[in-house]
């Protein structure tokens, strides 16, 4: 069938992921590692022509296949061929403890007959205007089983609907994010999952006009005198399959729009990015040609990424739904208090493939240590790892490296790549047993890939079927996000990973060897003496050489003699190290002479190992306050805005550059 995903082709089946990624060294060492076979492809080779206008275009050798026009396609195709198998699954909610919860499933011919319903009460709505392509469904709350049977019942009949992060609505002092997106959106319908965490958002910012969905309405009052009609999702799905259904269904395509997903806001004011149907399923068929072994077995995952981001909604339950796998929603997080439900249920459920973020390795790999079960049941079946939204340090890398070969006597293979919400989101992949830390390695199937000399760096910009052509309702972001070819502009700066000789990094030995993250462009500064500092990569180091106690940096020194840092401690180690109890006030800790030792040793470190005034950062200044979101510091994923730390916190840069800064400031040369 053409709607379905095809087989994988036979240029995915001659390509294992084996040792011959490895240099021919490391292949004919006696100790060489042993590594699980996983089957990948796609974006292993590469072609690459250098162009007169000094730019590089890279493709993969591998061409695009033929993917569904629709993402639901692969819904109603695996409910025919595998109707009894699970799709999602959530442990239910109570008082129980994490692994005690029986687990809520929902199969493939389930879900169909569940998206069939919703989506009839959905098209009766669109006969009567009430929703549309301009007033959509906004979704509020997080990963659950209404959340996916909503967002697949629109895209059933043709709805866009934006999953908006939960919070905006439940953790910011005021809603103001939330007021900017569904002032863009103006939808007509808007989910939560109950009243109570989201009552106050909702009475500051839901439109009068539109009508709330809750699954569960305990304690609902409509307060201010505002009348709004309120539907318990139980509701839409009493509804029965009809004629509107199927017209409705009938007339999506591939260039429907099948969401809006906002950016996170690390840069600038989030911007709602659509989706189409094309995009979304070209983007699963990239990956599908890229990790060959989502063929060979239907994929099981075990995830908490929210759906509000691309790499959670987009990226991973489309893996599941695009190759027939189930995916289990994961409700722990990678704090300390929240990895115990994630721990739990990977105590119980094996993955065939797992995604995380840095810090959720680094808690895994922790907890593995002195847990049997949890280290056999990770480990059984994984054929891959894949991080992304941060580096993941070598320390923590080397740490599950041990952990497999202690347990498997072999590695697991970690992917990376570098992918954005304006693209679905992967453009490219590093799938090599020889991947290093910041590599993102070569593009995907269908993606063209041009890296541009711009301000001093290379930006790497993608055209492909699962680019965005807009942001909605925003004209003037949209022309500016696209160069005269049609290339989305990242912002983003790579290198290439062979960079020969580093006189004229244009020039690589062989640009076919991948390319490396390089930070991000508008970023980047000057100090006072006109040299260039290239913040992204600096602030990885910062990060990656502090283990366990940065959490993260700001890189600060525009217009001055010297890099100096803006230093956000993790807090909980800081406390271990001193000894401290979570009573002591933070800046009485970050006082103690342990603590300030580590730190003035790490910045030392840093200085000895730079190589001019760009790279050897001077000074630090330990901040006790945390970022925060109510004034753009922090996105809700937990990432940096660089620019707003700065402009929120100047008095703070002041103290760093006194000319005799007080003792919390620590200096490399000097004592403190």
């Amino acid at each position: 069938m053409p709607a379905v995903p095809s087989p994988a082709s036979p240029a995915s089946a001659s390509r294992p992921s084996t040792p011959s990624a490895l240099p021919s060294t490391a292949r004919s060492a006696a100790a060489a590692p042993r590594w699980r076979a996983t089957r990948v492809a796609g974006c292993l080779q590469a072609e690459a022509v250098h162009r007169g206008d000094g730019s590089w275009l890279l493709r993969s050798t591998e061409p695009l296949s033929a993917f569904p026009a629709r993402i639901t396609d692969a819904l109603a195709h695996y409910a025919q061929v595998r109707p009894n198998q699970v799709f999602v699954a959530r442990r239910a909610p109570g008082p129980a403890t994490a692994g005690e919860r029986p687990w809520q499933s929902i199969t493939y011919a389930q879900m169909l007959e569940r998206v069939r319903r919703v989506g009839q009460a959905l098209a009766l709505r669109m006969a009567d205007g009430e929703i549309s392509l301009e007033r959509p469904i906004a979704i509020l709350s997080g990963n659950d089983l209404q959340h996916l049977t909503l967002a697949l019942a629109a895209c059933w009949v043709g709805v866009p609907y934006a999953p908006i992060s939960p919070a905006y609505s439940t953790l910011a002092q005021e809603p103001t994010r939330l007021k900017q997106i569904l002032a863009t959106l103006t939808p007509g319908m808007v989910f939560a999952s109950a009243w109570g965490p989201y009552a106050r958002a909702i009475e500051a910012a839901l439109p009068g006009d539109a009508e709330l969905v809750l699954t569960d309405p305990a304690g609902l009052s409509i307060g201010r005198g505002r009348m709004r009609t309120m539907t318990r999702f139980s509701t839409l799905l009493e509804s029965a399959p009809g004629a509107a259904v199927e017209l409705a269904h009938g007339k999506v395509g591939p260039e429907t729009v099948a969401k809006f997903l906002f950016t996170s806001g690390s840069t600038k004011q989030p911007k709602g990015v659509v989706t189409t149907h094309r995009m979304w399923c070209a983007n699963q068929q990239q990956i599908r040609q890229c990790f060959a072994f989502l063929a060979d077995e239907p994929p099981v995952l075990v995830d908490w990424l929210p759906w509000n981001h691309v790499f959670g909604g987009s990226h991973n339950v489309g893996i599941a739904l695009y190759n027939g796998g189930t995916l289990h929603i994961d409700d722990g997080r990678p704090t300390p208090g929240g990895m115990a439900e994630t721990i739990a249920n990977l105590r119980q459920i094996s993955p065939t493939i797992y995604f995380n973020v840095p810090k959720g390795f680094e808690e895994l790999a922790a907890a593995m240590d002195h847990d049997e079960v949890l280290r056999r049941s990770l480990f059984a079946k994984v054929r891959a790892f894949m991080f992304a939204g941060a580096g993941l340090s070598q320390a923590v890398w080397d740490h599950l490296d041990r952990l497999a070969e202690r347990t498997l006597g072999e590695r697991i293979p970690i992917f990376t790549g570098l992918g954005m919400t304006e693209t679905s989101p992967s453009c490219t992949f590093a799938l090599g047993n020889d991947v290093r830390a910041g590599d993102i390695g070569l593009p995907v199937p269908g993606v063209e890939v041009k890296v541009v000399p711009v301000e001093g760096k290379l930006e790497i910009r993608f055209r492909g079927p699962n680019v965005m052509s807009e942001y909605w309702r925003a004209m003037d972001e949209t022309a500016a996000a696209f160069d005269s070819e049609g290339f989305y502009r990242t912002g983003d700066a790579v290198r290439f990973r062979e960079g020969g000789d580093g006189s004229d990094p244009m020039y690589p030995p062989d640009p076919t060897c991948g390319l490396v993250f390089d930070g991000r462009i508008a970023e980047d500064f000057k100090l006072a003496t006109g040299t260039f500092v290239s913040v992204g990569p600096l602030r990885t180091q910062a990060i990656l050489s502090g283990h366990p106690l940065v959490q993260d940096v700001v890189v600060a020194g525009i217009n001055r003699d010297e890099v100096g840092l803006l230093v956000f401690p993790r807090m909980d180690d800081v406390r271990a190290l001193a000894g401290a109890d979570r009573h002591e006030p933070p800046d009485l800790t970050l006082a103690h002479p342990k603590v300030r030792g580590f730190f003035r040793n790490w910045l030392k470190a840093m200085w000895d190992a730079g190589t001019g005034s760009s790279n050897r950062p001077a000074r630090a200044l330990l901040l006790s306050e945390p970022p925060s979101m109510d004034r753009g510091e922090l996105t809700d994923k937990g990432s940096i805005n660089q620019r707003a730390v700065l402009q929120q916190r100047a008095a703070a840069v002041e103290r760093l550059y006194a000319d005799a800064p007080d003792a919390a400031v620590i200096r490399v040369n000097g004592a403190q």
